[in-house]
C-alpha cells in the first residue's frame, strides 16, 4: 500500500479528471444540503471550465498528485498570494481510499512545496459542511483565523506557520 505525491502539470488529463472529480464532490455535497438536488450536468461544466488551475503552475504555484498503488488518487495545489503567504487549495482524495494516510501525506507535501515557493504561512479556505475537512486542517495544526478573502463559498479560515513546522518529509 503505497503513496507516492509528486507534482503534476495543471493541464493534464490526470490533473483535470481529479479536479473534476473534486468539484463534482464539494458541488453536489452543497446542493444536496442546500437545494435538495445534485449539480445540474450545465452548472458542473461551466464551473469546472470557469476554473482552470493555472495559478497552480510554477514559479508561483504547484499542484500535487497523489498516487495509491500507482493510481492517481487525489490531489492539493499551492499558489502564492503574496512574498510570505501561500493558499492551500484543491485538497481532495477519492473516497475509495480515504482513511489510508494519503490526506496528511499529501497536505504535508503541500506544505514542502510552499516552502520550496518562499512562503513562510499557509492559508486556506473551507465551508462548514466539509467537517472532515476542517477536522484534518485542525489535526495537523492548521489555526482557525480571520477571513483573507470574501470567497462566495467561504465559511471558515485555517491558517498554518510553515518556518516553526516541518513535516517528517522534510526533516530527512
Amino acid at each position: 500500500m503505497t503513496w507516492i505525491i509528486a507534482p503534476e502539470p495543471f493541464d493534464s488529463p490526470v490533473a483535470a479528471a481529479l479536479w473534476r472529480a473534486y468539484y463534482t464532490e464539494v458541488s453536489d455535497r452543497w446542493y444536496l444540503l442546500h437545494e435538495g438536488r445534485r449539480t445540474e450536468p450545465g452548472e458542473l461544466e461551466r464551473e469546472v471550465a470557469a476554473v482552470s488551475g493555472a495559478e497552480l503552475a510554477p514559479p508561483t504555484g504547484q499542484l500535487l498528485v497523489a498516487r495509491y498503488e500507482g493510481e492517481p488518487a487525489g490531489s492539493a495545489g499551492v499558489r502564492l498570494l503574496d512574498a510570505t503567504t501561500a493558499e492551500l487549495t484543491r485538497v481532495f482524495l477519492h473516497e475509495g481510499v480515504r482513511g489510508r494516510g494519503g490526506a496528511s501525506l499529501l497536505v504535508a507535501a503541500a506544505e514542502d512545496a510552499a516552502r520550496d515557493l518562499g512562503a513562510r504561512y499557509l492559508v486556506l479556505d473551507t465551508r462548514s459542511d466539509l467537517v472532515e475537512a476542517r477536522a484534518l486542517y485542525a489535526r495537523l495544526g492548521y489555526t482557525e483565523t480571520e477571513p483573507y478573502n470574501d470567497g462566495q463559498y467561504a465559511e471558515h479560515w485555517f491558517r498554518k506557520d510553515l518556518e516553526n513546522t516541518r513535516s517528517p518529509a522534510s526533516l530527512n
